[in-house]
């Protein structure tokens, strides 16, 4: 398992002003740190829809995913955003797999993310448990992934799958 905190995280640790919990802050940020995770199944992915109740992408298809706002490492901010949003625990998960990271500047938000890849393959399709940040789910075909995600989204997906060589 990746044990490395990434340098933009630590950097942002010593930087930034962090919530009352310890985690960092990153509304007034220029840049940001996330883990987007692809949960898979066979040919197909989870994607989940965002409530109206969370700060951006209201309403929008997208995947699990978090700020990496604690100093931990990337697969285990992962876990842990994996069975918050889903309710789905490790011991469902066969293989977590790091894979890379993608940059893009999100122009309505005025800032710039770094998102850290990770697939996490399951060893069965099972039930998801949303959290408040979600208001519906659905496993869809790979191939019809990019109906429901975001330009960026998708591009993410390309390249965790590339590295796969799928």
């Amino acid at each position: 398992m990746d044990k490395e905190i990434p340098e933009i995280v630590r950097d942002a640790y010593k930087s930034l002003p962090h919530f009352k919990d310890g985690r960092i802050d990153y509304s007034d940020a220029e840049k940001a740190p996330v883990v987007v995770v692809f949960l898979k199944y066979g040919d197909e992915i989870l994607i989940l829809k965002r409530s109206d109740r969370v700060g951006t992408h209201q309403g929008r298809w997208g995947t699990v995913a978090g700020y990496l706002d604690e100093l931990k490492p990337v697969v285990e901010k992962a876990f842990e955003e994996i069975e918050e949003e889903t309710g789905i625990g490790r011991e469902k998960i066969a293989k977590v797999l790091k894979n890379g990271v993608y940059k893009f500047r999100s122009e309505s938000e005025d800032i710039c993310y770094t998102t850290h890849l990770v697939l996490a393959i399951l060893k069965e399709r099972t039930d998801v448990k949303l959290s408040w940040e979600h208001t519906d789910y659905k496993w869809v075909k790979i191939s019809n992934s990019d109906r429901y995600l975001s330009h960026n989204a998708s591009e993410e997906l390309k390249k965790v799958l590339y590295s796969l060589g799928k």
